[in-house]
């Protein structure tokens, strides 16, 4: 990559320029959730490659870029910029841009704001921070080879790698993330600034300049304090545009002022961050994780919450269930981290979420409206409700999906299958109302797959396999369909209205669900009808209650075949339980 321009004198003395007090933070969507693995939006220059987006739609009558004209400017597919345009939404920082309130027929016309979309663009050449090696190395080359031939060329790091750390301390925090993205932004401010700025005519120095409505922009990829997008306007925390008149445009500033200004602020937020991260080192009770915004799972590691902008961590569930409602959650975001063996309950209406590095589990997400990242999971069953999710180096998982836009797959996949929302809960269509999903749509069986290899990591790949297309995921058999029942623990305090699933089903599950509750209902009847003594009756219940259960679950092959032995021969069954008793 070309490097950065080099930064610009200002006239003007820096020290006089005032620091904010509030630090700097680089905000996340972007980075967790805006980052594509399509090749040709990985630039080797991108001032010299988006520049000429930006010359074509500079003009005020053609601000916005739709799907067409992006295709066409970029040389990628159709579904690619459709795809741009989608993952744009989802993490734009305006929620009153007509892109993030578009009905999904009309993001095509709609198109992005043009300056949102160099930025968007712009930032796809980051490198994601790697995670900490194990100190143990050879004992996790027992538990999971780093190379096989189920693995292929990319193993970065399995669940049951994640098993044997046991421990977040492996993966980068917060605090080394946030460092490493602004790291990345003062490296390349010069550029992301001149992409945004104008030129002003018949002036020889500085005819560079920034208008308050381009610096608003940059929050895209910058925020000051702990409330997020919804904080005060980014402008507000200038000193060249603080208290402008709102009846009055507010008079340019030259950019090399607006760099001078923003790499202070970086080096020092930078400094803040960097004196927390080695405190928490070095043990300072000072030092403790900030970013935590709930409880962890474990009792024992539970840490106050500082802030709405961090996420809430559930992390190192094992061997249990646990739930949580909207009223538990301090945060609109979740990440469920290294749980295995358990059942995930996380039911309320969230902006984000990310699974990562599960294994043998269930996990419910109510009503994500942005969008949902899983990532590095194994033998996992992932119901969601969700505007749209992007599924990367999962094995042998399931995805019952109930989504507004088209299932994305990267990465190094391998025997994934895909099947509709299957659920339900009492608020659930409450839930999806308030995060701006439509039930009515669901493109669950409309995967898209792309790139195998995520040009985001700082990992080598073999040459030549750049192209490849990542795996994608089959149609789970109607057959298997089963309606998943989440319990009723909060009765009394359940205000909610939803009865039923609130996805239609496809005809080919509609009618399989259909059949076996046909099934089901000529069980009971028969089940009445046999001249059985009453307490033989209550076993032989409670025996297809306890394998319906584990048939559920998928804990057993045995208990597959019963279930299905039940449906095709029942009164068989009665007789080999009656003769049992004789």
């Amino acid at each position: 990559m070309a490097d950065p321009i080099e930064p610009s004198t200002s006239s003007s003395d820096p020290n006089s320029i005032p620091i904010p007090t509030a630090i700097l933070h680089p905000r996340r969507e972007p980075f967790e959730h805006g980052l594509l693995t399509i090749q040709k939006l990985i630039f080797n220059d991108p001032v010299q490659a988006l520049t000429p987006l930006k010359q074509k739609f500079a003009s005020p009558s053609t601000q916005r870029v739709d799907s067409a004209a992006l295709a066409e400017l970029l040389q990628i597919s159709f579904d690619h910029s459709r795809l741009v345009l989608e993952t744009l939404a989802s993490v734009l920082h305006s929620e009153s841009d007509p892109l993030v309130t578009a009905l999904p027929d009309d993001v095509d016309s709609i198109g992005a704001d043009l300056r949102d979309l160099i930025l968007f663009l712009y930032i796809q050449s980051y490198k994601r921070l790697l995670p900490r090696s194990h100190k143990d190395s050879a004992a996790v080359a027992d538990v999971w080879p780093s190379m096989s031939a189920f693995d292929g060329y990319l193993s970065a790091l399995s669940p049951l790698q994640l098993v044997r750390s046991n421990s977040r301390r492996y993966m980068p925090s917060q605090a080394d993330e946030e460092a490493h993205q602004l790291s990345y932004l003062q490296k390349h401010l010069a550029n992301i600034l001149s992409l945004l700025s104008e030129h002003v005519e018949g002036e020889s120095e500085e005819s560079l300049v920034l208008t308050m409505e381009g610096f608003e922009h940059l929050g895209f990829l910058i925020q000051f304090g702990d409330k997020g997008s919804g904080g005060v306007p980014l402008s507000q925390a200038a000193p060249f545009f603080a208290n402008s008149d709102p009846d009055m445009p507010a008079a340019p500033v030259p950019v090399s002022q607006v760099h001078d200004w923003l790499l202070q602020t970086i080096a020092s937020s930078l400094e803040s961050i960097t004196e927390k991260v080695s405190a928490k080192e070095n043990g300072s009770p000072s030092g403790s994780d900030q970013d935590i915004a709930m409880a962890d799972a474990s009792p024992s590691s539970a840490k106050a919450s500082p802030s709405a902008r961090s996420p809430c961590f559930v992390e190192g569930v094992s061997k249990s269930s646990y739930v949580k409602q909207a009223s538990d959650l301090k945060s609109s975001s979740v990440k469920v981290i290294n749980c295995h063996d358990s059942t995930i309950y996380i039911l309320a209406p969230l902006r984000y979420a990310i699974i990562y590095g599960c294994s043998d589990a269930t996990i419910v997400l109510g009503a994500v409206g942005k969008a949902v990242r899983v990532e590095h999971c194994e033998r996992v069953h992932v119901i969601i409700a969700a505007k749209r999710v992007c599924i990367a180096n999962c094995r042998e998982c399931v995805f019952f999906l109930g989504v507004n836009q088209r299932p994305l797959f990267v990465g190094d996949n391998h025997k994934l299958q895909v099947a509709p929302y299957n659920t339900y809960y009492s608020q659930l269509e409450e839930h999806l109302t308030e995060v701006g999903i439509v039930s009515t749509i669901n493109r669950w069986d409309e995967a898209l797959s792309i790139s195998v290899i995520d040009p985001h990591d700082s990992l080598s790949h073999p040459a030549g396999v750049s192209d490849a297309q990542s795996e994608s995921a089959t149609c789970l058999d109607p057959d298997q369909l089963t309606n998943f029942l989440i319990p009723n623990w909060f009765e009394n305090e359940s205000t909610g209205s939803t009865k039923d699933n609130p996805f239609p089903l496809p005809d080919a599950y509609m009618t399989s669900q259909q059949r076996n509750q046909k099934n089901l209902s000529e069980i009971k009847q028969m089940l009445r009808e046999a001249p059985l003594e009453e307490n033989w009756k209550r076993e032989l219940s409670s025996a297809l209650h306890v394998y319906f259960k584990d048939w559920l679950y998928g804990k057993s092959i045995i208990s597959i075949f019963f279930v299905k032995f039940i449906f095709t021969f029942p009164y068989v069954v009665v007789f080999i339980i009656v003769y049992s008793r004789l």
